[in-house]
Formats: C-alpha cells, structure tokens, sequence
C-alpha cells in the first residue's frame, strides 16, 4: 500500500527577506529552505531552478545529488526578483504580499500571505502527483485556485497545467497547444505569442495557458541542470553558479511533439497537460494585477446567502488591512484602492489608483491625485518615502520621456521642481530602478509628501534643498536595505489594534470567518461582551464566539474557558433539539395486546466523506459521505423488538448484555445525559418518541398517568451483535433502530429521513455529538453517496450506485477484519468539533478534503473503475490519518505491515483507532494470504475476520 510523497519546500526569495525569514516569518523559516540568486547574475528562471536545487543539496550534507532527489519531493517557489511594478513588496516578495481575508471564505488569518493562500492548491498537486515526480516548479506571483477534485495527473518527464482562456488573455501567458482530441498531449510551447498568432494555430489545436506550476521527473531535472551548466562528475556547476537559461523562453520552446525549437536532448522527454477545468489563476504582477485579483478572490461567491453576517453588497475595489483608516470614501470614486500597515486619518482625501502601505501616524490633511501611491518604508535612519504611480513599470533612463515615473514622463518630475538631473548627481542614463530618489528622514511633514507627489508642486527652495540635502536610496537600494523586522513589528501591532474593534460588530465583519484558533492568539485586548443569540441573524455566530472566548481565555490561563466552550456546545445542541422540542409528537397505542414490533438494521461501512457530516462543519458546509449498508454473516446485526405491558412503565432490556431496567418517572427518562446512568440511548429515544413533556404535544402531570392513558407500558428489548467501538456506526444505527420501532409502535409514521434526522438530535441530547453517516448508512439500503445542504435541517440527499464491486469478482478482494482493538470516538470528535467552531484552518482544509473524496469515489463506483475506488479509499484513510493521528495507533499498523505488499488500501471503518478494518487486496489470491497470515498470528485474542454482505433492504420494521 503506497503512501503519498512529502515535498519539501524550497524558497527562492529577495536576499534581504532570506536574512530576515526567521524573525519575519518564523512558522515559514521553521519548514522550508530559502536561498537568493548569487549578487550580480541573471540566471532566468531555468538556471535559478537549478541553484535553488544545488544549494538546497549542499545544505542536506547528503553526498549524492541523485540520492537526496529520490529521498523526497522538491516544491520550489520563485519569489524573488525585484518587483518593480509592484514596489511595496519587493524588499520581503510577492509570496509575503499580505492578503486580506475572503468574505466568503472560514478559516483564514489576518495575517496571511500570498504564500498562504496559493499553498494549499501546490499540496493538493503533490499529493496527487505520480511516483515518478520528483520536483514541482511553482512561479510565487500567482495564485490558482482549485474548486472541485484534481484531474488525474499522468505520468510523464515533465507535466503543465493548463487553464483555457481567449487569445486575448492568453498573450501575456506561456501558452500550450495540444490535440484537440487529446488536450492532455502537448504539441508546441510558446511564451507570449500575440493573440493573432494564437487565432491561426488554433484553427487546427486547442491551446491553454501555463498557470506556472511544473512537475519534472529526476530525467526532466537532470536534463535541465545539465542545460544550466551542471557537470554531474564534479558535482558542481562548470562556471561555479549555474549560466542564465529560461524555463519558458528557451526549455519549453524544445518540448513537446512539434517544437519551435530543436534540441534533440530535452526533445527527449516526455511531456503531458493537465487541463484545469474547475480552476481560475490570478496572477500578482502588478499593482494593477494584484487588485485586480483581489478584487475577483472577494467576489467569487455571488450567491448573498451564502456570505452569513457579512454585507451582501458586492467587494468594492477597496482594501484596507492592518490599518486605521478614518478618511471619508465614496465606493465608484475611490476605486482600486490598497491601505495596508498604514494610519489615515479622517482629514486625507482619497483620490483613485491609491496604494498606501507603511504609513506612519499624522495629522495630515493631504488631498492625493489619481494613480499616487505613498510607500513609507523603514530603514536605518529613520524611514524613506517612496513616491510611485499606480502603473509604473521602474524601468527606463530617468532622463528619458518615455520612462514614467508617478504616472507622467519621469523628466517632468524634475523639472517642475526646479530640479536637474546633475544638481540630484544622477548620471542621464541611469534606469529608474537604480536612480536614487527617495529621501531618508527622520519624521515627516505634510508640505514635504505633497511636493513629492503633485503634479503641480509648490516651488520651494526648502522642500528643494531638504530633497537634495537628504540621503536618498533608489527602489533597489530600498531592497536590499528595508528594515524589514521594524516593518512587520509595526504590522503586527496595528492588525492587534483592529482586533477588538472587529470582534464588536461581529455582523458586520468577517471576523467570525477568521481561524479562530489564530486569532486567539493575536487577541490582546478585552473581551466584548458577548452576543445574546436571539441578537444575532445568523445563529451560527454565537457558537463561534463562545469558541473563541475559550480559546483566549484558555491561552490566558482562565480556567473560566471551560465554561465558554460548554456553553458552545449547548448552543449547538440546542439548535438541533430545539426544533423538536417546538413541534412535539403524541403517540399513541397502536399494537394488539399479542402483537410485537420488529425493528433491525444492517451497519455501515463508510469509504469516504466521514467526518463531513458531522455539526457544525455539515450545517455551515453542507456534508458529504460514501458508504454501504452491510449485514454481518448472513444477518443484520442490529434488532429492537417492542410490545405491550399491563404495567405502566417504561422496560428496556438488552438481550446482549443481559441488563434490563424500568424508568418509571419522567426523571428517570431524562437521565439520558447523566453520568452512570444505564440505557441512555433508549432513555432519550422514547423521549424524542414524546415519552418526556419536552417532546410531548400534551400534558400529562407523571410518566405513569401518560401511560395510563396510552393503555399500559412499552417494553423494547435490544440486540446488539457487534462488539463496542467497532467503527460500524453501531450506537447510532441502534438510536435509529430503536426511534423507528418507536414511530411505528405509536402511530408516528417517521420516514427513514426523518428518522435519520431524530437520531442526530438523539446524539445531541447524550452530549455525545456525532454526525449523521452512520444511521443514514444503516437505514438506507446499499451503497449511495450521501449529501446535505447546509443549514440546520439536515436533509440527506441519497444518490444510489451500482453495486457491481459489492456482487461480483471485486468482492474477493475485499476483506473485513476486528481489531480486537476498541476506541471510543468522543474525544476524538471533541476536538474536531472545537476546531471546526474555531475555524481551525487546517482541519476544515483536511474535512473538505475529506468531503471531496466522497465525490472521487463516487465517480469511481459509477464508472466501475475499481482502481479508482482503490485510490479514492486510500485518500480517505490518509486524511483521516491527517485529521487525527491516533486514528492509526501502533497496534494497526502492526496489522497493516503483516498484511504487507499483498495490500493495495485499507482503511479503519468510523473515526479509527480500531474496531472494524476493512481492506482491499491486489488480487483474491493475495487476499487469501492477507488471511492466512493473520490468522496463523493473529494480533489479540479478540481479532477476526468476519464475512459481510450488501444489504439491499437497510432498516425493516414489521409486525407479528
């Protein structure tokens, strides 16, 4: 059973951010390795790949190239470069451009990256990668943005992804033409041709654009280090750093089956495309790039009720992120834009085209143009004020009018100012990028900025000769010289400032969107008091913030955290009851004195989507799970029967443990929740059955006079052939077993849905929690994938597949196996549920993933892929693993190694850490020696294997 590659990931970034990750970005410098290109040398982006690999090597101390390339994937990011049309991050890189969190999206950080955002699609492609990939090429100024499964990623030396676009947007893009039959077959490379150029070829190929993201086989690596000047017998490179060769300009001009370029070496390998059909790309170039890209990121989600407490009016193109900002703003005239770390007071005005970072606290009243841009960056000395317009490019002689610098031919700038470029000691043909402009002082005043900026300027000998007299450092130099940890300390302490102030208008804010997790951990200021639920539209919210004052409270060390995180889970419990309690039932007597009811069950195995179902992630997600009824050695495991007794009590027995108990007061039937009690399961089905005023539609003053009037006792006897913890859903297909015999004995009539629905409010009612999979599982016959919509009607929407796997040849594959080992899910799920309240970023990424392989397995069953259904499984087990490490204790994976390479999946059936494991071996011959072995040397005297069989008929109730 094969285990998905792990990537390292490797940084080319800006040598001033390399020197200062491990204070700036410490959770980034902790697992990754960064270096810079050499000072001096233009290696384009092929050499560049190739010294981040070399370097990366010699810091391993491993001896061998080839060997430290098979140890481990390599996930390169390029995040160097200057940034020149994106000025304000040049000196930490685009990868750390901070991105304001999504409206419409739970679980982000105030303070993300770019690298945080763009991150999870580049692991979804390792993960999926095939063996024979070694490193993943990915550029660090985009984003692509996967929404629904990756597409299956063949094997080949080196592997594109693809997006399909017009010409017209494809001419600023690699662009790739295939087969039109056979997109996934590349024919030729081209970077940048012109949209006419794209129109001719694709009168006989399809063509798609390169979203920057490569994998390359240790073949297609070698190849390329060769091309950059590696000599492999020495281990070094022949000129001691690599030579410039380009990725996009000159390797994949060579690929493909009809380059444009001949080089019979890299027409050697092998190539294929991976066309993105659910996947949009954003590309972070520019200023204009950037907002722009933010701007669609915020509006992805159109549908308004899906935006919970936040404004359903359209994103403007405003962002204002680690800022105080009080200047007045109208949404169409100040379009585009960006205040990041920055304090504007009211008495600014805001103009359009604005990107405003780093600047300090003023009382000034400036009134900026269109396109001004004010970057305060922090360097020794005190601070530089970098002047720029929106669409500057930094390149070109400064003497030169076709050079523009603030929107305007640079020449213009100085002289309006009574300026020569010889008085400045700036040489004609200096390019823009090196040219020193931008002064160093201590503090600034109002009159000064303005002069710097205007198009009109005041004529000002003192603004003059303080611009000449001033150390002044060039965007380069701002680089290479930014105070970048002065930077982000000034960054953190304004993002903290805004903290209470978002979590006081909790509706109105995306603050209840955020990882909480993380948040809590920023937040030092006071606790807001905390909302009434009847205040809030949007129930949800209070949940999230009873979490969240656990959490902090809890990083304080207040023990009154736990009585935060109690009242977060009675809200939840509430919102599932309450409905129940709001429309009570009456049942009545419907059986002859002699007559039985007959209630029983098959369990259910579930391949994937569990987890998904589970509140709160199903109620604000929707859930999604595939599982199968199953009957265990030719019966269903699971039998209630009920009848009549002249005693008005309540009996329940348990034909299986051997216990019985009567509740004869409504106390006793409320003890479903209360330590040590016996029977709580079928305590808070007969109240739910209104056998307790709170589900009760009439008023009986004692459980003895509603029996009297129901014409005597209940008396249910329980079967439970299945050992506890056994991962089949067995509690809840009881509850659910136990309500429907329940519904019928009174004349209720549930349907399997509702009876489906009953039993998670049951699960809630025993404080136990749990989702709704394993009843829906059992009840519901076959194998089906299984949906709901979010909201707090939990409405399973059932798909039936064919059953060929379950029926035929497949089956003999396929084993079940106990443990012998038994785990309770209740802490587990615990601590799933208080990361999913807090909007822990890595577990809801992990649960919808989760979701999403219900849906690969799906379509795998659908189309009979068994292969498919093999790998779906194997997903599933990995991210279970992933969600809880103690899914997978040592005493399995024991099991797991005796199985050996005579396993292609297997997986713990429910939440894990034992009970029931189900396995798929590579063939029936190699099932039969999976069980051999562990027969021969079974792991405990409690393990087993188990015939199971397809149940088409999932729960029946019938009478005698």
């Amino acid at each position: 059973m094969n285990s998905a590659s792990t990537f390292d990931l490797l940084l080319s970034l800006p040598p001033n951010m390399c020197r200062h990750l491990a204070a700036c970005e410490p959770a980034v410098a902790r697992r990754s390795f960064t270096t810079f290109d050499p000072p001096g040398r233009q290696l384009g982006s092929g050499g560049g790949t190739a010294y981040v690999l070399e370097q990366a090597w010699r810091e391993s101390g491993c001896a061998d190239f080839s060997e430290w390339l098979q140890a481990s994937g390599k996930l390169i990011i390029h995040g160097g470069g200057e940034s020149r049309r994106l000025p304000p991050y040049a000196a930490q890189g685009k990868l750390f451009i901070p991105v304001p969190v999504f409206r419409w999206a739970l679980g982000q950080r105030l303070d993300q990256t770019l690298l945080d955002v763009a991150e999870p699609t580049l692991n979804r492609i390792t993960e999926a990668a095939p063996s024979g990939a070694r490193v993943m090429v990915a550029s660090g100024d985009a984003f692509v943005r996967l929404d629904g499964p990756l597409p299956k990623i063949p094997e080949a030396d080196v592997v594109f992804f693809g997006l399909w676009v017009t010409p017209e947007q494809a001419q600023n893009f690699g662009v790739m033409f295939c087969d039109p039959d056979h997109p996934e077959t590349l024919t030729t490379f081209l970077q940048k041709p012109s949209p006419g150029e794209i129109r001719e070829r694709s009168r006989k190929q399809a063509f798609l654009i390169d979203v920057g993201i490569w994998l390359l086989s240790e073949r297609a690596v070698d190849c390329l280090m060769r091309k950059s000047g590696w000599d492999a017998e020495r281990r070094a490179f022949t000129n001691e750093r690599p030579d410039t060769y380009d990725l996009y300009g000159r390797w994949a001009l060579s690929l493909g089956s009809d380059p444009v370029e001949r080089d019979p070496e890299v027409a050697q390998l092998t190539t294929a495309v991976v066309p993105l059909a659910d996947a949009e790309f954003y590309h972070f170039g520019t200023c204009a790039d950037m907002m722009q890209s933010i701007y669609e990121l915020q509006n992805i989600v159109a549908d308004q009720s899906k935006l919970g407490a936040v404004p359903s009016m359209a994103q403007p193109r405003q962002f204002v992120q680690n800022s105080e900002f009080l200047a007045p703003l109208r949404r169409e005239e100040n379009h585009s834009l960006w205040v990041e770390n920055s304090c504007i007071p009211a008495s600014w005005r805001i103009a359009a085209e604005n990107i405003l970072t780093g600047v300090p606290e003023n009382e000034w009243a400036l009134e900026l143009e269109d396109g001004v841009c004010l970057d305060f960056v922090p360097v020794e000395g005190g601070s530089a004020l970098r002047v720029y317009g929106y669409s500057d490019a930094f390149r070109g002689a400064v003497s030169d009018s076709a050079t523009r610098w603030i929107n305007r031919p640079a020449p213009e700038w100085f002289e309006r100012r009574g300026l020569t470029l010889a008085a400045a000691g700036i040489e004609p043909d200096t390019d823009l990028q090196v040219a020193p402009l931008f002064p160093v002082l201590e503090s600034f005043e109002e009159g000064f900025v303005k002069w710097m900026f205007a198009a009109e300027p005041e004529d000002s000998e003192h603004w003059r000769t303080l611009w000449l007299e001033a150390r002044r450092l060039s965007a380069r130099e701002l680089s290479q010289t930014a105070d970048l940890e002065r930077m982000y300390a000034q960054r953190a302490t304004r993002r903290q400032a805004a903290l209470p102030l978002m979590a006081r208008h909790v509706e109105h804010s995306v603050f209840y969107k955020l990882d909480l997790e993380a948040t809590a951990e920023l937040y030092v200021g006071d606790l807001p008091d905390a909302p009434a639920l009847e205040q809030l539209r949007n129930p949800m919210l209070a949940l999230h913030d009873r979490m969240f004052r656990a959490a902090v409270l809890r990083r304080r060390g207040d023990e009154n955290w736990k009585t935060a995180e109690r009242e977060a889970f009675q809200l939840l419990r509430d919102l599932i009851v309450d409905p129940y309690r709001d429309q009570p039932v009456v049942p009545k007597n419907t059986l002859l004195k002699d007559q039985i009811v007959w209630g029983r069950c098959p369990v259910r195995m579930d391949f994937a989507g569990g987890w998904a179902d589970t509140p709160p992630y199903s109620l604000e997600h929707g859930g999604a799970v595939l599982n199968i009824a199953i009957e265990l050695n030719g019966q269903p495991p699971i039998q209630v029967f009920a009848r009549r007794t002249e005693e008005p009590v309540l009996t329940i027995r348990s034909i299986d443990l051997g216990l019985a108990e009567q509740l004869k007061t409504y106390d006793d039937v409320r003890a479903y929740d209360q330590l040590g009690s016996g029977f709580t399961l079928a305590r808070a089905a007969f109240a739910l059955a209104g056998f307790h005023p709170d589900f009760n539609g009439e008023s009986f003053a004692s459980l003895e006079e509603q029996l009297t009037a129901l014409g005597g006792g209940v008396e249910i006897s329980m079967l439970s052939a299945i050992p506890k913890g056994s991962g089949l859903g067995t509690s809840s297909i009881l509850a659910a077993t136990i309500l429907g015999v329940l519904s019928d004995f009174g004349g209720l009539a549930w349907s399997r849905t509702e009876i489906a629905q009953r039993t998670l409010a049951l699960e809630q009612l025993l404080t136990s929690g749990g989702g709704w999979q394993d009843q829906v599982g059992g009840i519901f016959p076959g194998i089906k994938l299984v949906k709901t919509a979010p909201g707090l009607t939990q409405e399973p929407e059932v798909r039936w597949l064919p059953d060929r796997f379950f029926q035929g040849p497949e089956k003999a594959c396929m084993l079940l196996y106990y443990t012998g080992i038994t785990r309770i899910a209740y802490d587990i799920l615990s601590e799933v549920v208080r990361g999913i309240f807090l909007n822990s970023k890595e577990r809801l990424d992990t649960v919808d993933a989760i979701a999403q392989t219900a849906f690969l397995c799906h379509d795998a069953v659908q189309r009979g892929d068994f292969d498919g259904f093999i790998a779906a499984v194997q997903q599933s087990w990995r991210l279970n693993m992933q969600l809880d490490p103690g899914t997978n204790p040592p005493e399995v994976q024991q099991i797991l190694d005796a199985a050996g390479d005579d396993l292609s999946a297997a997986k713990l059936l429910g939440a894990g850490g034992g009970g029931y494991l189900f396995m798929i071996a590579r063939n029936p011959d190699a099932a039969l020696r999976i069980r051999q072995r562990l027969e021969s040397t079974p792991p405990n005297n409690g393990a087993r294997f188990v015939g199971f069989s397809l149940s088409e008929t999932g729960l029946q109730i019938t009478r005698s």
